[in-house]
């Protein structure tokens, strides 16, 4: 092989070399940084891209998708409560601008510089957070924490080129002790409220026993009286029938010229023999007298003549 074939193979493979050189494939969600001589030019976007060979350099390649992380870490709170927190912990590159870009290539030496300045930052921050608390309000504030975290460190994260997406406070817990204490307080709630719920279910329930009763007890009363009334308006009705029946005896036998006092008569003996009818061993005296039976018959006749004067009224 000649010098000239050597220099043409040679003068070949430097033209492929600085061609593939040239060449940069950018992946999907990712973009590219480059330096020239150590100084930032400019970026590339995903898909193929070229660079001036041997003069501006790949620095790195930037994820522009999200990222997740576990965070386990405890915190105090103001009455000196331990509380233990499992978080899991989104983020992801603020925007595609240069600027942004810029910051998130050259703020951190690598990744693991950034990972932690994260991590202390937000544990930082809900600490602070929850040394202000009592522990009885941790559980209720989960919401709370996550939102004085945004807060707190979007500014901060901003600055580095980055974007907190999600916080979740995955598990809280307590000491062992507190925990106890708690489950007690619960149980002992839970007891009350079973307590107050049976004792207004009883007391609905003598309530509702006490005006049944009362109804029942009106209702009785009611009918008690209508009956009262019905045998009251029955008692008057005979009585009437029975003042009736006298008045037209009466005037029957003032027609016929006979005394009238013989109804009278007739209504003593006939009262007299209901008795003995009647009379269940009880013994009923009677005073037979002439002069008790005329004191008898004149009032009855009394009762007849008043009788007689109303109605003609």
């Amino acid at each position: 092989m000649t010098t000239s074939a050597i220099l043409f193979y040679l003068l070949l493979v430097i033209i492929i070399v600085t061609l593939y050189s040239c060449a940069v494939t950018i992946q999907q969600g990712t973009i590219g940084v480059i330096t020239v001589f150590g100084k930032y030019r400019r970026i590339m976007l995903p898909g193929l891209n070229f660079k001036v060979p041997f003069v501006e350099q790949l620095y790195t390649r930037i994820s522009i998708q999200n990222r997740s992380v576990e965070l386990e870490f405890q915190a105090v709170t103001i009455d000196q409560a331990n509380v233990y927190f499992k978080a899991m912990l989104l983020y992801s590159v603020l925007d595609q601008q240069e600027e942004t870009i810029k910051n998130v290539a050259f703020k951190f030496l690598d990744d693991r510089n950034l990972m932690q300045a994260l991590i202390r930052t937000i544990e930082g921050s809900i600490r602070a957070f929850v040394a202000t608390k009592k522990q009885a309000d941790v559980l209720i504030l989960r919401k709370d924490i996550v939102e004085h975290v945004k807060e707190q460190i979007d500014q901060i994260l901003e600055g580095w080129g980055y974007h907190l997406q999600d916080l979740q406070l995955n598990d809280i817990t307590f000491d062992e002790v507190i925990m106890k204490s708690m489950s007690q307080v619960v149980a002992s709630n839970n007891l009350k409220a079973a307590a107050e719920n049976e004792g207004q279910a009883l007391l609905i329930t003598k309530t509702k026993a006490a005006e049944a009763e009362g109804n029942a007890i009106k209702i009785a009363a009611e009918a008690e009286r209508q009956a009262s009334q019905l045998r009251g308006q029955g008692v008057a009705l005979f009585r009437e029938e029975v003042a009736k029946g006298m008045t037209v005896a009466a005037k029957e036998m003032s027609q016929a010229n006979m005394d009238t006092s013989v109804i009278l008569f007739t209504m003593w003996t006939e009262s007299i023999k209901h008795f003995a009818e009647n009379s269940q061993g009880n013994v009923i005296f009677l005073d037979g007298s002439a002069e008790n039976m005329e004191r008898t018959m004149k009032e009855m006749m009394s009762l007849n003549m008043l009788h007689q004067t109303q109605e003609k009224k």
